[in-house]
């Protein structure tokens, strides 16, 4: 809704505000008409007449106040007249303002936070716990990343081939960021958010047809192809969150781990991989391996080096600490954590004291590795992660 009605308004505060205004008028007529057969067109022909509603009430600060430009050969007409046509293509509105929101005209940070706040949907709250950083912070990174698409009149529309790799790291990030904010939800009572991963997905199969020559597409749709086909098996029939070595291989989807094996295969044999295809690669040597003992731990953590050297980052040397306990021993995954821990950079993840805490257990440190487990739960706001951290607690402390 909100890319269709962009095209019209070329201003993402009024695009957002006309949107508002349908749900607003659904509220209202859906209730004493009924719902309509279309319920998603009747909501986007809405939102965008309103927006012409509101275009052509000001139309004289119509070229005082443009925020995203369209061609300025374009007549209003013709834009009215697309802007109120139901058969125009969603999937090339939203890779519009994908493409938009990803221009390298604005920091990486910028390019990501505001794709996943007004494409994807994503609350500020979700998008702030994904950077590790405050939500007033993140708030005002996306207000100012909306100036800075008005200051430098980024147009709305598909950059040309030439200029799609400089923004392709940051659609992927985006997708990324997308589907790992549905897969675990930071808050809530459901692990999951169907709504996001489905929307990920839709969005990953969508890019190796825009971006064909691109190998990491192929590396991100497989990544999470493979964390898609365990997601029946993340939690038991009562929502208890079920760690890897405790879920049914049997009932993981061999269709989706084949295709995702197949894409990993042809990325790597592109070229040097990049961070989605070597994550994919070991997603990929989990979900083959027949039981959680006979999983190639020493070739995980050989990707987990490579993955560290081409992508420096902290979450990832903490997935590599799991790694490393499982070849070299709790101590010296241990080791690492707590030099993570002091590094500052993961201070709020709510991981690292849970990694701690575990590792702590296994090498019989009861009392600090409940002490971890308490810090990981004061950081988690998702009921399901709450319950799963208090029964590992319940279990450390002495009977």
């Amino acid at each position: 809704m909100l890319a269709a009605t962009v095209r019209v308004t070329r201003d993402l505060d009024a695009a957002e505000e006309a949107v508002q205004d349908a749900y607003v008028q659904a509220l209202t007529r859906w209730g004493r008409d009924g719902v309509p057969a279309k319920p998603g067109a009747w909501l986007t022909t809405v939102a965008r007449r309103s927006a012409l509603n509101n275009l052509r009430r000001q139309r004289t600060l119509r070229e005082k106040l443009p925020l995203l430009i369209v061609d300025a050969a374009e007549p209003a007409a013709a834009v009215e007249t697309l802007a109120l046509r139901d058969d125009a293509p969603i999937s090339d509105d939203r890779l519009r303002l994908i493409c938009t929101c990803c221009h390298p005209a604005l920091s990486r940070e910028a390019q990501v936070a505001l794709t996943l706040r007004l494409v994807c949907g994503v609350s500020t709250p979700d998008i702030a716990h994904a950077f590790l950083v405050a939500e007033p912070t993140m708030a005002a990174r996306i207000t100012r990343a909306k100036k800075k698409i008005a200051s430098a009149r980024i147009p709305y529309a598909v950059p040309a081939a030439a200029e799609l790799p400089a923004r392709v790291d940051a659609v992927l990030m985006v997708v990324h960021l997308l589907y790992a904010t549905g897969h675990t939800a930071h808050s809530g009572e459901n692990l999951v958010r169907d709504e996001l991963t489905g929307r990920a997905l839709d969005l990953a199969r969508l890019l190796p047809a825009l971006l064909p020559s691109e190998p990491e597409t192929d590396g991100l749709l497989a990544l999470l192809l493979v964390h898609q086909a365990r997601r029946a098996t993340r939690t038991d029939a009562d929502g208890r969150l079920l760690r890897l070595e405790e879920q049914d291989r049997s009932r993981w989807d061999p269709g989706l781990i084949a295709e995702a094996d197949r894409l990993v295969v042809g990325a790597l044999r592109a070229g040097p991989p990049g961070r989605f295809t070597l994550q994919a690669a070991i997603a990929a040597l989990h979900a083959q391996a027949p039981s959680y003992a006979e999983t190639d731990w020493p070739q995980i953590l050989t990707l987990y080096d490579e993955l560290l050297r081409r992508w420096p980052s902290p979450v990832v040397a903490l997935n590599r600490a799991v790694a490393v306990a499982m070849v070299d021993g709790p101590a010296a995954a241990l080791a690492e954590v707590v030099a993570l821990e002091a590094d500052g950079r993961l201070a709020g993840y709510r991981y690292l004291p849970a990694t701690k805490a575990d590792l702590l257990s296994r090498l019989g440190r009861h009392a600090e590795a409940a002490d971890a487990y308490r810090a990981a739960l004061a950081l988690s706001d998702n009921a399901a992660e709450q319950e799963f951290l208090q029964d590992r607690l319940s279990r450390t402390l002495p009977s």
